[in-house]
């Protein structure tokens, strides 16, 4: 069994803690804010992410990093993308093993530099060993042990397996993948499809019209993830098409119900506000915008929602330009 700490006390970060908890591992919960940290600690319970979730007492919850990170030999770092780097830094400037396991659970592209989240992690800690772990995996059913799948990727198969065994439990089975590049864009590009997916609902579309959406957005992630340096074949995995399914599809997805919300009329900061928590394809909406032009790749349906989430088009014109595009061959 293993010390972990776990950065990040949001749905996600809660629910991950409590899994390696019930595994038998020692677990230290990290909340940024000190009073929500001492509430979480007495009612023991998440109730802003995950409301009837008990968190087990032995769990131990702080806001003090410090005493968070102490003798650890893992840490999972899972905080919203934006403010990776504020956390990595901070964690930077306290003394921990190079021996010490370095996990990131964050899906998303920092805007401005458009890295991924293990680039920034290593770029503080060149000397640890890092892993990603990516999947279809809502906390929401997660945290009450409906079965799930990820994928853990690493610079070493040994150490995919490591984090492999780490994590798995009868209902949270986890595979591994050599391909991070791919795995990481995979997690964080779907959420741009499951804004767009959301907007589909929104419009009242039909089944044929998100399916198409969704087939041709994995083909569009894909094509940037290969200029980039990813496999192909990671897309169709769970990191990729598995993923992208699960959340355009999930009532639990914070990203299509955003996308819901904008085609019903709301503004992007409105939306947010409604949603109450993160909705990472916003930001990652802005980096794929960037990183198309960057290396060349055809991203219609990325385009065009860069352009309703920031240049105020409107959701029914961005898809009479999505249909009306000229005809091509599916396989280019």
């Amino acid at each position: 069994m293993k010390r972990i700490a776990v950065l990040g006390a949001g749905s996600w970060g809660t629910t991950l803690a409590i899994l390696l908890t019930k595994k038998g591992h020692g677990v230290s919960l990290w909340e940024y804010l000190k009073e929500q940290a001492e509430r979480l600690d007495r009612e023991r319970e998440n109730r802003h992410f995950l409301p009837g979730v008990p968190i087990p007492k032995e769990i131990f919850i702080s806001s003090n990093l410090k005493e968070i990170i102490k003798r650890k030999e893992i840490i999972l770092i899972v905080v919203p993308s934006q403010v990776l780097r504020e956390v990595v830094e901070k964690l930077s400037k306290i003394k921990i093993s190079p021996k010490t396991i370095l996990v990131s659970a964050t899906k998303g592209l920092e805007v401005g530099t458009n890295l991924r989240m293990s680039q920034i992690i290593k770029s503080y800690f060149p000397k640890n060993r890092i892993v990603v772990v990516s999947g279809p995996s809502h906390a929401e059913e997660v945290s009450i042990k409906i079965p799930a799948t990820i994928v853990a990727t690493a610079s070493s198969e040994k150490l995919s397996r490591e984090i492999q065994e780490v994590f798995t439990t009868p209902y949270f089975r986890v595979y591994t993948n050599p391909d991070t590049v791919g795995v990481e864009l995979g997690g964080a590009l779907k959420n741009i499809i499951a804004i767009a997916s959301g907007i589909c609902d929104g419009l009242g579309l039909g089944d044929s019209s998100k399916a198409a959406l969704m087939t041709r957005g994995i083909v569009e992630i894909a094509r940037l993830g290969v200029a980039m340096g990813a496999k192909q074949e990671t897309f169709a995995g769970l990191s990729g098409i598995g993923d992208l399914i699960t959340t355009c599809i999930s009532r639990h997805s914070r990203n299509r119900g955003l996308g819901e919300r904008i085609a019903k009329g709301r503004k992007l900061e409105e939306a947010q506000k409604e949603i109450g928590m993160v909705t990472e394809g916003v930001p990652t909406t802005k980096s794929a915008y960037e990183l198309a032009k960057k290396y060349k790749v055809e991203m219609p349906i990325t385009g065009e929602l860069y352009n309703i989430l920031f240049k105020g088009k409107n959701p029914k014109d961005a898809e009479f330009e999505l249909m009306t595009r000229k005809t091509k061959r599916e396989d280019r």
